[in-house]
């Protein structure tokens, strides 16, 4: 089971006036639990559809077989075209479970005609298979992009596309709906009430799964370990109410309104991407208080804002992501005797080193911070992630009072695009 530390951000670590104090987390325990006994009733009632998505049996499923008839069609190479948690969900499946030994999994999340161009260049047609990642069809990145891609795999004429393609979409309604039923294209439900950025346990989550062989059923399994642990109303023993809280305090009470995403794993770098988009697009409707958050890599961005972080303003605090266990690579012995203290160490070794120098030194400097540890990333500890982080979202917006769905302000962006384009060509 993945764990939660937060004893960084307290009082007693960094002082009073810098961390939280006991009495002030002590002082959100009621509402914390009046916020989960909410949350559950809300639950019962029908909403929060995405909470309920890792009990979706039949679902499932339908992925499993999708993704054995792909390989049962010889496809190599997965061309994922989803923008937004369409797309941020698949690239972190893709960082965690690609390896030489499964497809080739290109995530298309750009209408960059340069990028386009070097995907179609590369692009063997018999053994591709597009998804299409869009509820409504109506969001203008992925639907070119498919329209491109569509083309090109028509003009094969010795292929069938309904073997190359499939649908992740409204299971109704919907322009790509609509195309997919007069076009004989295969389709994978996006269940009513979830949105893109909570869709992971969707078939947006579970097919790249499938398709890169990951445990689909250790994924649900720990999302269903951690949605028990995320219904206690005892704020110390459920980690979802435990980050809000803490997240909460750090903003209003002691001004760190900046929440600094930072893995210290290359294979969790979209996860800060994901986790980032969902709180934006959830949370950031308000001009008086609402988390802003910064995605982050260790061991990189020491190299590039660590002394922003350590003598700049004090505005941010820092949620670190871990893998304890790492695949196993040493230095060599042989070094020069300038670095022979990491002569035969261990990258994890190092790595786990740098984690401990800038947590360390952030505490020195009485700047807040909190860890979240999965023991390994595989599918079970990634699933009891996305699911503490979804639930976390939703208690932030209690907290905020800030409804946590819906974009509004996005809606805004979109159609001012739609009326440009509808004008006639800018070029």
């Amino acid at each position: 089971m993945l764990t939660l530390d937060i004893s960084s951000t307290l009082a007693k670590a960094i002082t009073p006036s810098m961390g939280i104090p006991d009495a002030e987390m002590s002082g959100l325990r009621t509402s914390m639990k009046k916020h989960v006994e909410d949350w559950l009733k809300e639950r019962s009632a029908g909403d929060h559809a995405w909470s309920m998505d890792p009990y979706d049996k039949k679902t499932i499923q339908r992925v499993r077989e999708a993704a054995m008839a792909a390989k049962g069609h010889g496809i190599k190479t997965v061309l994922w075209i989803g923008i937004g948690g369409s797309g941020l969900g698949p690239k972190v499946i893709q960082e965690a479970f690609e390896t030489p030994d499964t497809m080739q999994f290109i995530v298309v999340d750009t209408i960059d005609p340069a990028a386009l161009l070097q995907i179609l260049s590369i692009v063997e047609w018999k053994t591709t298979l597009i998804v299409i990642a869009s509820k409504s069809g109506d969001t203008l990145e992925p639907m070119s992009a498919f329209f491109l891609f569509w083309e090109h795999l028509c003009s094969q004429r010795k292929l069938k596309p309904k073997d190359h393609v499939i649908a992740v979409t409204d299971s109704q309604k919907g322009t790509l709906h609509e195309f997919c039923v007069n076009n004989d294209i295969p389709m994978l439900p996006i269940p009513d009430g979830v949105g893109g950025r909570y869709s992971i346990f969707t078939p947006i989550g579970l097919l790249p799964l499938a398709l890169l062989d990951g445990d689909v059923a250790a994924f649900v399994r720990g999302a269903k370990e951690m949605d028990t642990l995320c219904q206690s109303t005892s704020l110390s023993e459920n980690p979802a109410a435990q980050l809000a809280a803490t997240q909460f305090l750090l903003d209003t009470r002691r001004g760190y309104p900046v929440r600094v995403i930072m893995p210290y794993s290359v294979r969790m770098q979209s996860l800060a991407r994901w986790n980032q988009q969902l709180i934006a697009e959830s949370l950031g409707k308000t001009e008086t208080a609402n988390p802003i958050p910064v995605a982050a890599i260790g061991t990189q961005d020491q190299h590039s804002l660590l002394q922003q972080w350590m003598a700049g303003p004090r505005k941010s605090w820092h949620l670190f992501l871990r893998e304890l266990e790492k695949p196993r690579l040493n230095v060599p012995e042989d070094v020069a005797p300038e670095w022979k203290e990491i002569a035969g160490k261990s990258f994890g070794t190092l790595l786990d080193a740098c984690y401990e120098g800038t947590s360390r030194a952030l505490t020195s400097a009485k700047r807040p911070h909190a860890t979240i540890s999965l023991t390994r990333l595989d599918a079970s500890h990634l699933g009891q992630l996305f699911f503490l982080l979804l639930t976390e979202v939703v208690l932030l917006g209690k907290l905020y009072r800030i409804d946590p769905y819906g974009q509004p302000a996005v809606e805004v962006g979109k159609q001012i695009t739609k009326q440009l384009l509808s004008r006639g060509r800018l070029e």
